[in-house]
């Protein structure tokens, strides 16, 4: 296998198109070990289909996606062996609802990991645990709040023990009460050195826990810095227009 540099994303050129839209439009970007990128923008900007073509959700047009030394290949065990190395987190929480918390967490590592029961259950514990919801681990999907469905979902990915984790606008679906609940996890798991990939609209969690912040806008990149200088003092006028709408 082909591998690349000792960063843990490396994306060259991304284009991806939806018949005539070109939702991503040569995107270049490289994640380093332990770091967290957020990246904002307006609906429809490519945020989301960025992140879902990192782990093939997604088929590029053209380009190149590089994940821990692998290159992104049509092959399937590429794949397979990048999805590996990636948890996604959604806006919706794809818990199985016929499943309690904890088997929640121990199917998926049985089936990708194979691990034994046993192993799978202390996991899962151990993951929850992580999460601030040990005592939920014998409860419904159906018998948790939004906020603490997500925290499972979060775990769930955990479990798997990846080395990347991709958060696809995990608070967007949460009433705001339990908003703070997701991101204080989400925080906690930047600050433990997890590379991290974050698509959302939550720029406190962008200011406290990004070493860096990408702006997009019809597919494009349009400024990429660090938290301080982006919110302080940025660079374009879009992105001057875009934070004076979300931040009053």
């Amino acid at each position: 296998m082909e591998t690349h540099s000792n960063d843990m994303i490396v994306i060259k050129n991304l284009i991806k198109q939806f018949g005539k839209l070109r939702a991503v439009d040569e995107v270049n970007l490289t994640v380093g070990a332990g770091k967290v990128l957020v990246i904002i923008g307006p609906s429809g900007s490519g945020k989301s289909t960025v992140l879902r073509c990192i782990n093939h959700l997604e088929t590029p047009t053209s380009g190149e996606i590089w994940v821990d030394g692998i290159k992104m290949t049509h092959n399937s065990k590429n794949i397979n062996a990048i999805r590996a190395e990636v948890g996604m987190v959604f806006q919706q929480f794809n818990l199985f609802p016929h499943l309690t918390a904890l088997e929640n967490i121990v199917v998926a590592q049985r089936v990708v990991r194979k691990r034994k029961i046993e192993e799978a259950r202390y996991n899962a514990l151990e993951q929850l645990k992580r999460v601030g919801l040990p005592e939920k681990a014998n409860q419904y999907p159906g018998q948790l709040s939004g906020g603490q469905q997500q925290r499972v979902a979060i775990a769930r990915a955990l479990a798997m023990n990846p080395k990347i984790m991709l958060f696809d606008e995990p608070t967007s679906a949460l009433d705001p009460e339990m908003i703070k609940e997701v991101l204080d996890v989400m925080q906690e798991l930047a600050k433990s050195g997890m590379t991290m990939v974050c698509v959302t609209h939550e720029m406190g969690f962008a200011r406290n826990a990004a070493d860096q912040v990408i702006f997009m806008d019809h597919g494009q990149i349009i400024e990429s810095s660090t938290p301080d200088e982006f919110f302080k003092a940025p660079r374009e006028e879009r992105t001057r227009q875009f934070l004076s709408q979300i931040l009053h």
